[in-house]
């Protein structure tokens, strides 16, 4: 069966999915979303028995119908490979009653390197496929993880150039670091004077610019995206919730057919929206737990049914999930409201022009898959400290707004179903915030005597990602205020 892709914002137009991974953003400003939720094609039992090699496969050749299984098994062996640090690629961890999932055991020590190990391989085999001649430049704006993966994903993959925005002063040490001194002469890092929301809306504007593309297209270059908006993101991350409940069936922590919970620490809305469409496509998943931060627009969004980006923008310490636009979500939305294109065009419109809009009650009662709940910096701290001297298990800021999120879910709520944490980010990529909610005597300490300090304390191995990069020359500098983004690429690509 062939498998056909609309945009959100028009479902007339279809294309295919090498098409869609190579645009990355609809013309109209949409995100790309399959005709249906494909079904598994073979048994959770089966697919018990298989690696997560395997297990990609069976997923993605449901999504990725217009690649051959020659196509799709290269771009899959490429990725899951060596770079990661266990053959498992994503192994669960049990921490009291709870399994946390851990996605951070590739190159930059996050999770998406899940999706950014792969993404490359499908977009130059997608610029194969359709004649492309353009060099294709890449261009994202992260909160802190996709920076890294993809600078890392790219770093001299030919035919390709790649341009990452971050917020000058909001991402840990650790994450500008890796960043900053990427190698590779197709990479381009830049620092905006400004938020990550500001660092998204530009790179969507410079997307929606024609005169800019025909400009481009006159160069011999053209924009593709490796945010978690191109669905060659969403896709691979579909496949580790799939891979976690065959795990779990695999080790007899469940029954086949026993449900489970997910609980995902939320800011763009691409991992927890790769769960639900894991749910839609056979796996027993119950409740959906959004975790947010501070920064509760998702919350808020849940429990009222109005979304809301009118609000103080905080700087906390799980900074990629600092997000006021929560891009992904369009992709529900469209979901929720029936698959009805130009009611997903109206609520857009009114989040660009007064910065919210209110789902119907009939939109919202689709939600009840579900649920959400916030951490404060106090109790994230908490976390990370009561789980290491219960436990003797060290988690990121992140892991731990999801863990605190989780444990106060199944004390309010009386829920036991079994319990799968997204574990998003190594510890080690955010030493300082760690270590310090461990102990307050670490907070003056250098970052990489923390490095060696956290070793000291958890025993895990000190990721090559962050000994790679404690004498590394910095190889990019450029800083921009938001308005000069277009203006920085353009200099960037000669134009």
């Amino acid at each position: 069966m062939s498998l056909e892709y609309v945009s959100t914002r028009n479902n007339q137009t279809k294309i295919t999915a090498s098409q869609a991974i190579l645009k990355g953003l609809a013309d109209d400003g949409g995100l790309f979303v399959p005709t249906e939720i494909p079904a598994l094609s073979c048994s959770l039992e089966a697919l018990s028995k298989m690696n997560y090699q395997e297990v990609a496969y069976e997923v993605m050749k449901c999504y990725l119908t217009d690649f051959t299984e020659e196509e799709l098994k290269h771009c899959i062996n490429s990725a899951y490979d060596s770079k990661f640090d266990t053959e498992e690629i994503a192994p669960l961890a049990k921490v009291g009653d709870v399994y946390y999932l851990e996605l951070f055991h590739g190159a930059t020590i996050a999770f998406k390197d899940m999706a950014l190990s792969i993404l490359p391989h499908l977009l130059t085999t997608s610029a194969k496929k359709n004649q492309v001649k353009n060099e294709i430049v890449i261009l994202t704006a992260t909160s802190g993880d996709t920076g890294k993966a993809a600078l890392a994903g790219f770093a001299d993959v030919p035919g390709t150039s790649i341009i990452v925005f971050y917020p000058k002063n909001g991402v840990s040490p650790i994450q500008e670091k890796q960043m900053i001194t990427q190698k590779g002469a197709n990479t381009h890092v830049v620092g905006i004077k400004g938020n990550f929301d500001d660092a998204q809306s530009g790179v969507k504007a410079m997307f929606n610019n024609k005169e800019l593309a025909e400009v481009m297209d006159k160069t011999g270059y053209q924009f593709s995206s490796a945010n978690s908006i191109n669905i060659g993101r969403l896709v691979p991350q579909i496949v580790y919730y799939v891979y976690a409940y065959t795990r779990l069936l695999a080790h007899g922590e469940v029954k086949d057919g026993e449900k489970i919970n997910v609980v995902v620490p939320t800011g763009n809305f691409g991992n927890i929206l790769a769960a639900y469409y894991a749910k839609n496509m056979g796996v027993p998943i119950q409740k959906l737990v959004c975790a947010s931060n501070e920064n509760k627009v998702l919350f808020d969004f849940f429990r009222t049914g109005t979304y809301d980006k009118n609000r103080e923008f905080i700087l906390t310490s799980s900074p990629s999930m600092d997000i006021l636009i929560s891009s992904n979500l369009e992709r529900l939305i469209y979901l929720i409201a029936g698959e009805d294109s130009a009611k997903c065009t109206e609520l857009m419109k009114a989040l660009s022009e007064k910065g919210s809009y209110s789902i119907t009650d009939d939109m919202k009662a689709k939600l009840a898959d579900f649920t959400g709940g916030y951490a404060t910096e106090t109790q994230t701290a908490e976390m990370i400290k009561e789980t290491y001297e219960k436990e003797n298990y060290i988690m990121d800021t992140h892991t731990a707004v999801a863990g605190y999120v989780c444990r106060e879910y199944q004390k309010n709520s009386g829920d036991t179903t079994k319990t799968v944490v997204a574990s998003t980010a190594s510890p080690y990529k955010f030493t300082r915030s760690v270590m310090s909610a461990i102990d307050s005597k670490y907070a003056d300490m250098e970052d990489f005597a923390l490095v060696d300090e956290l070793n000291r304390l958890s025993g895990v191995d000190v990721p090559n990602a962050i000994n790679e990069i404690r004498t590394a020359p910095v190889l990019h500098d450029i800083v921009c205020d938001k308005t000069e983004m277009q203006a920085t690429v353009e200099k960037i690509l000669g134009l």
